[in-house]
């Protein structure tokens, strides 16, 4: 259900053939090893041992080929070679690093006319959800920017940043969806109780992913661009 809509407006953009994917940060392969699946040649480029470990096994187990890196987005051209994907996945890294940097990067990794699949935390859900815990202080701190730098969840966007930095990097956006716009809202022993509930919830989660006026309560966004 978390990636439900992600996954919804990959396949449909990847939909007329296999293509060269380069899975920034893309761990153990929640995304990589589906791909693979669906006949992709799939590099996953992630800084951790660990998980590139685990995504070898996972990759195994399903008797398929993905390439596992080492590497980060300062690196990224080194590692892959510059315009050697058609397809960039950065699902939750630009939230922790340089965001000119990466999306520099990514352009000269991409081929002309390449897609970039980019997930990244929403501002203003992030402020709800620490209202919503007590936390007042924090979530107005997050509200006014004055908040430092989570470590672990980093920094969070809102649509008209995200858009301005795409466009600064050469990039042409092409769809923009909100992201469990009310799964991390609704009781989850609700959804787990009531017979229906989950798939009643994804498809009210699917009917308004693409509509602006809720883009505000999305945990997260989903935009597709093209690279000149």
């Amino acid at each position: 259900m978390r990636t439900a809509v992600v996954w919804d407006a990959l396949e449909a953009a990847l939909a007329d053939g296999p293509r060269d994917v380069v899975d920034l940060g893309g761990g153990t392969g929640g995304f990589a090893v589906r791909l693979a699946e669906s006949g992709h040649r799939v590099r996953v480029v992630d800084p951790s041992p660990d998980a590139l470990a685990s995504l070898g096994r996972r990759a195994q187990e399903a008797d398929l080929e993905v390439s596992g890196l080492q590497g980060d987005v300062t690196d990224l051209v080194e590692v892959v070679g510059a315009a050697s994907a058609d397809v960039v996945l950065c699902h939750g890294v630009l939230e922790v690093v340089d965001p000119v940097v990466a999306l520099d990067h990514i352009g000269q990794v991409l081929r002309p006319g390449g897609l970039l699949s980019l997930v990244v935390g929403q501002r203003h859900a992030a402020v709800l959800a620490r209202a919503m815990a007590g936390s007042f202080p924090q979530a107005r701190a997050l509200l006014d920017g004055l908040e430092p730098v989570d470590t672990r969840t980093g920094h969070r966007f809102v649509v008209g940043e995200i858009e301005k930095l795409l466009v600064d990097g050469g990039f042409s956006i092409t769809a923009i969806h909100g992201v469990r716009v009310f799964t991390d809202l609704v009781p989850a022993a609700l959804v787990d109780i009531e017979p229906g509930a989950a798939a009643a919830l994804m498809d009210l989660e699917r009917a308004v992913a693409g509509r602006p006026e809720y883009f505000p309560l999305a945990t997260q966004l989903h935009l597709l661009a093209r690279h000149a």
